[in-house]
Order: structure tokens, then sequence, then C-alpha cells
């Protein structure tokens, strides 16, 4: 179940590969063609929803992850759309336009609300292929456990691949992860981020150095607790029927070795792309183009 495309250097292997080695740098405050903004009302809060293509057609719903947003998604939703699917994304609670979003005063935010919030979604357009990215990931495979009836297909982008403390086989500070609790942790992701170790063109900086200012802080520290004792539902996952696919790039933070381990576990297909943690944003025809292949597989939709 291994799929390892071909690196960058030499012919591209296909159209996708190409159109994603010409990407270049964009205004990410700017939607898709055509696309429509809205709000849903979710148990936590109002979300804000990007959504393009026919609403007759199969749906797919894209979660982004800790300190993400719908926007990070922007380059696939006019591939998934031409290729006749009804393509939705949203901001999580407490992130970027759902940065109002979260639990009630004296409460954190949980797993129950992350996973209630998609469920109603679902439950709202109806069921749909799901793609978890990092942390929405673990979210994604709670969900299929819960209401498998609502999940098609699922994808797991560059998701934690261990339950537990999710950050324990992160390259290189792994084996310290214990030492940093939710505050040092959201703190250092916002400095590497901020301070641009992903080492992303100087559009896409200016703006994810834009949407903290929308995020709450409180969200991504607990998010980042909570990614400290993810549940362990692999053989759950493994047991669904339901196509699977686990999507990594080859620079991810975690090694490609434990995503394979874990896509085998699952009983997904690995792919895994000349990149970094993010191939939404820099391989977004060939995850498209694995998606669609993915979606195929499905019963229905």
């Amino acid at each position: 179940m291994f799929d390892h495309h071909q690196e960058v250097s030499g012919e591209p292997a296909d159209e996708a590969e190409r159109l994603d080695r010409a990407l270049v740098d964009r205004d990410w405050t700017v939607p898709a063609p055509g696309s429509v903004r809205s709000r849903f009302t979710a148990p936590s809060g109002e979300l804000a929803v990007v959504s393009l293509g026919d609403p007759t057609h199969p749906r797919v719903v894209l979660v982004p992850g800790v300190s993400g947003s719908k926007e990070d998604f922007v380059l696939m939703l006019p591939v998934l759309a031409a290729a006749g699917y009804f393509v939705q994304s949203f901001d999580m609670a407490g992130q970027y336009e759902s940065g109002k979003a979260g639990p009630p005063p004296g409460r954190r935010y949980d797993y129950d609300l992350f996973v209630n919030d998609l469920v109603a979604f679902l439950d709202d357009g109806g069921p749909a292929h799901v793609l978890g990215y990092s942390f929405a990931g673990t979210v994604a495979k709670l969900v299929l456990v819960r209401r498998p009836d609502l999940v098609r297909s699922l994808t797991l982008l560059a998701t934690p691949p261990e339950p537990g403390n999710g950050f324990r086989g992160v390259r290189g500070l792994g084996p310290y992860t214990f030492l940093a609790g939710g505050r040092i942790g959201a703190a250092l992701m916002t400095w590497g981020i901020r301070t641009n170790k992903n080492h992303v063109p100087p559009q896409r900086l200016e703006f994810v150095r834009m949407r903290f200012d929308y995020t709450s802080r409180r969200s991504m520290e607990d998010i980042i607790r909570l990614m400290k004792r993810a549940p362990d539902v692999r053989d759950q996952v493994a047991a669904s029927p339901v196509p699977k696919l686990v999507a990594v790039g080859s620079h991810d933070l975690w090694p490609t070795q434990l995503h394979a381990e874990f896509a085998e576990r699952i009983g997904a297909r690995l792919v895994v792309y000349p990149t970094g943690h993010s191939p939404c944003e820099t391989a977004p025809h060939q995850l498209s183009r694995d998606m669609i292949a993915l979606f195929g597989e499905a019963t229905t939709g």
C-alpha cells in the first residue's frame, strides 16, 4: 500500500506533478473563483465555511488543523470541484475566522468539542469524503469510529501517526516533548511559524502571521495538550470498510517510516510527496489526484 511519488528531480510523473512544480506564491486571502463563504452554527459556535461546486454532487469535507484554516485548501477546491465534487472546508473552533467558537466559560477545548462540531457539519449536509489535516486527522478518526455512516472515505494528511503523546516521534525533538505543556508548546509553534522555520514564500508567511491575530491562543494551548494524549482507535479504524489514505510529505515532522507503519496498521494506502508538512499547499494537484482515486473505491458517492 506504499506509493512514493517521483522526486522533484527528473521529468514530472504526470500532469498533476507538473502543475505542482509550476506553483507560485499567491495572495492566500483570495478564495478560489466561484467559492461561497458562509457560517455554520455548530455546537461550539459559529464556524467560517467555504464551499465550491454543485451541492448535488458527492460531498468532500476538508478539515484544517491547529493554527490552520480553510484557506490551506484553496488550491485543492477547484481541482476537486472540477472532478465533480461539492467541496467544503471550515475553520475549526478557535481557529482564524472561527476564533470566537469554543467551550463554555471555565471549560477547555476537548476532543468531544471538535468531534461534535464535525459530526454536526456532516449531519447537516450529508455523508462526505473526509480529509483531516494534522490534528484534525485525529478528530476525523474519532468521527469515523463514532459515526461511520457520515464518512464515505478517510484521508489523513500529515496526521500524528502514534497514539498517546503524538509528538514523541517528531524528528529530533520527539524525546523532549514530554517536558513542554500546552502553553510552552503553543508558544513554540507560534514562534516557529512567525519566524518562518517552515521556509514558506513571502505572501504565505504574511497570511499565516496575520491568522494568529484571530486565532485563540487558548485553543492552541488546549489542542497541544490534546495531541499529547491522543486516543488509540487504530483497530476500530482498521475495521472500517471505508477506503483510507495516509498522505504525507517526505520531509514531514514525523519520519516516513512511522507514517508507513501507521498506514499498514489501519489498512490505508500511503502516498508520500517530495514536500514538507503541508502537501495541501505544495502538492495540491497530486493530493487531489490521489484523493479522487480513493473516492472511486468507495461503494457509494
